[in-house]
């Protein structure tokens, strides 16, 4: 849950809010996380939505003030029924008294700002939109590899550490190890950053922590990524292998589906080469190339031709 008094030191940089009523209510008046759409926290005035951030701009105060008291009282208690957070006046409208004094006795926040309304309300959504995004931690260490976000999953003792230590050593970038905080800030993708106590280091067995910034370089880490592939490490068994998968996996994480790929961890094996390998063949897909779509159907040619030619 937010409160109304972190949403306006959190934007303080941004948005100029100045109190004008109702500020003993900010620490205790919660902003619902309904679990939608930042669309949906906050707007112009709208009755039929009460229990959002209700936006007073220059148009909204012409409406409010036309209205005969009576009928303004009436609309301030469906507000307040409806479970109001706040009332905020953009475009430096100035207050009321009617509303000044409601606000005060009914404990409502009362904010002014002399930013226009569209735009105010454009700051706080994307705002709202991270803030209240779904979010989840994951274990494993989250890299960015030619430009992609890529999590490396595994049990504990795999390599996950010094698979990243390499890559880092190759250029790539690190996000986050052992820790990584995921949060769906968008309908259609997932983006993962380091928790802040963890920020720029890498757990290797044998060396403890290493601090990549200070070691590689400031290009070396990545305050965060949108993921867009999977790397699940697992141990060489006899178990069979598919060694042609012929159609994509995918994790769903946070609702949004994953693709994902399976390494085997052995002794010889060149992970990195193969992590590279399988981003590579991620950003073909995602441009459209399928490569095994091609051979099955470039091989069903083949046998088509081969019977022609028997045939004949």
């Amino acid at each position: 849950m937010l409160t109304i008094q972190e949403l306006i030191r959190d934007n303080t940089e941004k948005i100029a809010f100045s109190w004008v009523s109702g500020k003993e209510a900010a620490a205790h008046r919660l902003i619902s996380d309904t679990g939608g759409a930042a669309a949906d926290l906050i707007g112009h005035l709208n009755l039929i939505h009460p229990g959002r951030i209700q936006v007073f701009g220059a148009e909204e105060m012409s409406y409010y003030t036309r209205l005969e008291p009576r009928r303004r009282l009436h609309h301030l208690d469906d507000l307040v029924a409806g479970g109001v957070p706040a009332i905020v006046l953009a475009s430096g409208t100035r207050a009321p008294d009617d509303l000044r004094a409601y606000c005060l006795d009914h404990d409502i926040p009362l904010l002014a700002t002399p930013i226009d309304a569209a735009l105010l309300i454009d700051l706080l959504r994307i705002y709202l939109g991270k803030r209240m995004a779904p979010k989840t931690t994951v274990h494993g260490v989250f890299m960015d590899v030619l430009g992609l976000g890529v999590l490396i999953t595994g049990e504990s003792g795999l390599g996950k550490s010094e698979l990243a230590l390499e890559l880092i050593s190759r250029g790539h970038g690190l996000v986050a190890d052992d820790a990584v905080e995921l949060s769906r800030t968008a309908p259609n993708f997932v983006e993962g950053q380091c928790p802040a106590l963890l920020q720029n280091l890498l757990e290797v067995r044998g060396l403890g922590l290493l601090d990549i910034r200070t070691i590689f370089g400031e290009t070396s880490v990545r305050r965060k990524m949108k993921i867009k592939l999977i790397v699940h490490l697992v141990r060489m068994t006899p178990e069979t292998f598919e060694r042609l998968p012929t159609q994509d996996e995918y994790q769903d994480i946070l609702g949004i589906p994953i693709r994902r790929v399976m390494l085997q961890v052995a002794a010889g094996r060149n992970l990195a080469v193969l992590v590279e390998a399988a981003v590579r063949n991620t950003i073909l897909s995602l441009r459209g190339i399928d490569t095994m779509g091609d051979f099955i159907e470039r091989q069903a040619l083949a046998i088509m031709e081969s019977s022609r030619e028997a045939r004949t």
